[in-house]
């Protein structure tokens, strides 16, 4: 089957690493650890599993940091190499196990919830994370029954979405109901990470929201707060105009671009007062009620902390790497609270208990395609260099959101 695998290559990380910032094809290039191979198709791992003939898989940014080497080496020894990449994904089943269970049959249309967990590596009793519903934290993602991997796309033994076929555990899948877009359908984890973002920050109906980031995971965590509580006020920083036009029909309140005097806007929007040093940034009191970073650089870090307010909330959405230059004064003298929100877990909605990947179905189907048109580029696995180029220079193609789609012809 054809696959595209990153291989464990100490030169070729740190070519990318130190130059692949200044030429770009270099990501994608021979001397990259990204390949396309031919590979078996996977051997379920045991009698539960399954085998997914994968029909779309996203380009996440988290991938993209794996591809040029900007990720924090956290995770590092908490993977298995060579891995198959790809964690969003959608398919079909082709083979189903003796145990797997009458739920699922050859045929049924999934998606996939990535995080190996105790459940997964047949790991009893479960860890405190996983026991209390918060299984994309497990504690033995570096144990049991499958080599080291905090989710499918990043684990040796069970492949990725970037392939023609993987295997799945049944803890894992989720039916696709039908009436679902093709968009819709490929959304379903990241929208999944942005709702588990949204019910943990406890928003309220009188906050002022701060989107930092107006990506697909900003937008979608936008699209969740107007879900989850619609009377919030929402302001959206954006970079690119394309950005901004989805924003404004996701509902956001306010939105500001580019501009230079960001923190003059922001600080009139809020009422907010600055104070300016002898050295440094400004120092601002007032801001947000509730701020979501969906970049989680160094500098969106810092914006984040400086124009949330006393008492105010900060959620991490984006995937960090190792910052520098943050002031966490601001975190400190104004006593914010500041969270990372990582995947999606077992959730208490309207007292319901519900893991977050089933609601976020409930309201794809509620939201009747106002989702459809992030999903801006799909490209078979042949053509994976002209797909990462596009997810990696989202100013110039104007794409939201990328994804490889196995049905196109090569």
């Amino acid at each position: 089957m054809l696959a595209l695998q990153y291989i464990k290559s100490v030169p070729r990380y740190l070519l990318i690493r130190s130059l692949g910032h200044r030429f770009k094809s270099l990501v994608t290039s021979s001397l990259a650890p990204l390949r396309l191979v031919e590979l078996p198709e996977p051997v379920p791992p045991g009698p539960e599993w399954v085998v997914i003939r994968t029909h779309q898989s996203g380009i996440c940014g988290s991938d993209l940091a794996t591809l040029t080497a900007k990720g924090s080496p956290y995770f590092s020894p908490l993977t298995s190499f060579p891995f198959v990449l790809g964690h969003e994904l959608t398919g079909e089943l082709v083979q189903v196990g003796s145990k797997t269970g009458g739920d699922w049959q050859v045929g049924d249309r999934v998606t996939l919830e990535p995080a190996l967990s105790c459940a997964v590596r047949g790991i009893s009793p479960p860890c405190r994370p996983c026991s209390r519903g918060h299984y994309p934290t497990c504690e033995n993602i570096a144990t049991g029954a499958l080599a080291p991997g905090p989710q499918t796309g990043y684990c040796r033994d069970t492949g990725g979405g970037w392939s023609e076929y993987l295997a799945a555990h049944p803890f894992q899948l989720h039916h696709l109901p039908e009436g679902l877009s093709a968009d819709e359908e490929i959304l379903v984890e990241p929208f999944s990470c942005a709702l588990h973002a949204v019910l943990k920050s406890r928003v309220q109906a009188q906050d002022q929201v701060l989107i930092i980031g107006a990506g697909a995971i900003g937008l979608l965590t936008l699209a969740a707060l107007r879900l989850i509580e619609p009377q919030c006020r929402i302001t959206v920083l954006a970079r690119y105009p394309h950005q901004e036009k989805v924003a404004h029909r996701l509902g956001a309140d306010y939105i500001i671009r580019g501009q230079a005097d960001l923190g003059e806007l922001l600080c009139r929007h809020y009422g907010a007062k600055s104070y300016q040093p002898e050295l440094g940034k400004p120092v601002v009191l007032g801001g947000a009620d509730l701020t979501f970073d969906c970049v989680a650089s160094s500098t969106t870090l810092d914006d984040a902390l400086r124009y949330t307010r006393s008492q105010g909330r900060v959620m991490v959405v984006g995937m960090p790497a190792i910052a520098k230059g943050i002031d966490w004064t601001a975190l400190w003298h104004k006593e914010i609270e500041m969270a990372g929100t990582y995947t999606y877990c077992f959730e208490n909605y309207q007292g319901r208990p519900i893991r977050t990947f089933a609601l976020a179905l409930e309201f794809l189907r509620q939201m009747r395609g106002r989702l459809d048109g992030l999903v801006g580029a799909r490209f078979p696995l042949s053509q994976y260099r002209r797909a990462v180029h596009t997810a990696l220079s989202s100013g110039q193609s104007r794409v939201i959101k990328t994804a490889f789609d196995l049905r196109l012809p090569s």
